[in-house]
């Protein structure tokens, strides 16, 4: 049978659907990854990197809302013509409905038809507005829905979304994207289509760039990257173009959702600390495609940046789904202590230290204890490969799989 992740929410929901193909029918058996994101019952902006499950979860939600898929040449011309078209559709529909806009970035006026109709007649009607990027968006002063329209954030699979079908090994290979998890037998292919067609197509028309190769170049660099501080010289040098063309790069792919900037540190204690910033992509499987990896198995030297990229993930998925907020960042000195992720919310600071081990080695933890011991931190966890659950002085260390666990049951930060 032939697998197709959706990511839509519902709880172990399946559907037999049929195809005509060959002249004959083929039953096609879709699975339904259970997604954590509960709707608000407010009209909201969704914001995710394309492919992560974004408008079957909205389908799925929202079965009878009036749709538009701007990705559909059929619905983009006619709005594109005239946006006003969306007010009147909206204006026919009765009090209470429900309505759409997915890819709303493609048309940003869009969004002064949406506040027209919120401002005049007030709840009336329910908006969902989907984006894989906000640059677009940014430029048409999306600010003017400040307040009336809420926001919301969507990632690849977690962990605890994956259930049974989780394999750590699978995953640092080849990410957590739906089709992929649910693909196995092409996840290479859906990967490289995701890099070739998207990153390298559709990036390009955000960033206007003119030299297809820099750009290129500038996406398997900054894949090499992934995971450490950003040094924008030696990129610009590494990949032949210009710091400030750089710079512009790195902005395309923070606005299209494709990576996040995780920002160091300062708890203000008395050792100096390194105050660059690190760049992480949004999945590991985008870095290992972007490397043209995908054919090859995960080498060492690689799955500790990767195992960092999944662990970032699962934080930053956990702070948006559940609600909690907060700020990520990480601490690192000249001299070698590191902790890979701090994280932050009011006076509240908890510590993160990754590796990529079947064995849990005491030294790991010493910056932990350190700042645990100086009231700079509340608490630090160890994340490692191993089997059992440890304790080493006031540090708690977790095999990744019970990290994942405790962490969507609020156990962790919150």
């Amino acid at each position: 049978m032939w697998l197709s992740a959706w990511g839509l929410s519902g709880v172990g929901t399946f559907f037999l659907l049929f195809a005509w193909c060959s002249s004959s029918f083929t039953v096609k058996l879709l699975v339904m990854y259970t997604r954590s994101l509960i709707a608000p019952d407010h009209s909201f902006f969704l914001f995710g990197p394309r492919s992560t499950g974004k408008s079957t979860w909205l389908r799925s939600s929202f079965a009878t809302a009036l749709w538009h898929d701007l990705l559909r040449s059929d619905v983009y011309l006619p709005l594109a013509r005239d946006p006003s078209l969306l007010r009147r559709r909206v204006l026919a529909l009765p009090p209470g409905s429900m309505v759409i806009v997915d890819e709303v970035q493609r048309i940003p006026a869009l969004l002064s038809e949406v506040h027209a109709i919120i401002a005049e007649r007030a709840d009336a009607y329910t908006f969902a507005l989907s984006g894989s990027s906000s640059r677009k968006l940014r430029r048409m002063d999306v600010d003017l829905l400040a307040g009336r329209v809420f926001e919301r954030q969507f990632f690849p699979l977690t962990t605890m979304e994956l259930g049974e079908d989780f394999d750590i090994a699978r995953v640092l290979q080849f990410g957590t994207l739906p089709k992929v998890c649910a693909e196995p037998q092409h996840a290479v292919d859906i990967l490289e289509a995701y890099v070739h067609t998207y990153l390298q197509q559709e990036i390009q028309q955000e960033a206007l760039v003119k030299d297809i190769g820099s750009f290129n170049r500038f996406l398997e660099v900054a894949a090499i990257m992934n995971g450490q501080i950003v040094n924008t010289a030696g990129i610009a040098r590494d990949a032949a173009v210009a710091r400030p063309t750089v710079q512009r790069y790195f902005s395309v792919l923070i606005d299209t959702l494709i990576g996040s900037w995780l920002p160091a540190w300062n708890p203000r204690i008395k050792v100096k600390e390194v105050a660059k910033s690190k760049f992480y992509f949004f999945d590991p499987g985008v870095v290992r495609a972007l490397l043209g990896m995908l054919r090859d198995p995960v080498e060492q030297a690689h799955r500790g940046p990767l195992l960092e990229t999944l662990v970032y993930h699962e934080l930053r998925a956990h702070m948006a789904y559940a609600g909690i907020g907060g700020k990520l960042s990480f601490w690192r000195t000249p001299s070698g202590g590191e902790i890979d992720f701090i994280w932050s919310r009011g006076g509240r600071h908890l510590g993160f230290e990754v590796k990529v081990s079947s064995q849990w080695r005491r030294e790991w933890g010493a910056p932990l204890k350190r700042l645990c011991g100086e009231k700079a931190l509340d608490a630090g966890f160890g994340i490692y490969l191993g089997a059992d659950e440890l304790r080493d002085g006031s540090l708690h260390i977790l095999p990744f799989e019970t990290f994942a666990r405790r962490l969507a049951a609020g156990e962790l930060i919150g």
